[in-house]
């Protein structure tokens, strides 16, 4: 059996650039943006685009996914801060804030992927990464007191779907009144 190339040095840069450009074109012209556009924003041909992404779907698959990885990413590292000394609720409160912004930021991408059918929101290990720490943030701001000892992670995922993401100069006071929902005291 042989063993797989590694990837050339241009592909992998293509791929980021198709990547980084699918988000920019979506985000701003919406899902109804064509493949040429997304190729030409990125500045390699509809070929090379094709090659790494065969459908639209896929395209957009890749993009939500990294979504979810810079999720999880921010969620260790509230993580880390809160083992390093942070009070775990202004974690817990930075990153809902963080999340919802992120969101927003890419309401379009989202929405262009819902409407043609992609199924889940990048790798489980990504998902799983990001609930993990949560869930230890959550624990470390109840055992100060400063969480209601009821909120779970699948309650913080559900503030953030309420998340006004098509009004982003709202995230403030969005914050604003689900904090006294989750905030001891």
């Amino acid at each position: 059996m042989a063993a797989e190339r590694p990837q050339r040095a241009d592909a992998i840069r293509n791929r980021r650039r198709i990547l980084d450009a699918a988000a920019a074109q979506i985000t701003t012209a919406g899902p109804e943006v064509g493949m040429d556009d997304i190729a030409q924003a990125a500045g390699v041909a509809v070929g090379t685009l094709y090659r790494h992404f065969p459908t639209k779907t896929d395209l957009l698959a890749a993009v939500i996914a990294e979504d979810v990885s810079a999720i999880a990413d921010d969620a260790e590292a509230s993580l880390a801060r809160v083992r390093a000394g942070a009070r775990a609720v202004d974690e817990v409160v930075g990153f809902l804030q963080r999340v919802a912004e992120a969101t927003a930021k890419s309401h379009a991408v989202k929405a262009a992927a819902a409407g043609l059918g992609v199924q889940g929101h990048g790798e489980q290990t990504d998902e799983t990464r990001a609930g993990v720490a949560v869930a230890e943030l959550l624990q470390a701001a109840q055992r100060d007191g400063d969480v209601r000892p009821n909120i779970t992670v699948d309650d913080i995922y559900l503030l953030v779907a309420t998340a006004p993401t098509d009004q982003p100069q709202q995230i403030g006071r969005w914050l604003e009144l689900v904090l006294p929902g989750i905030v001891a005291g």
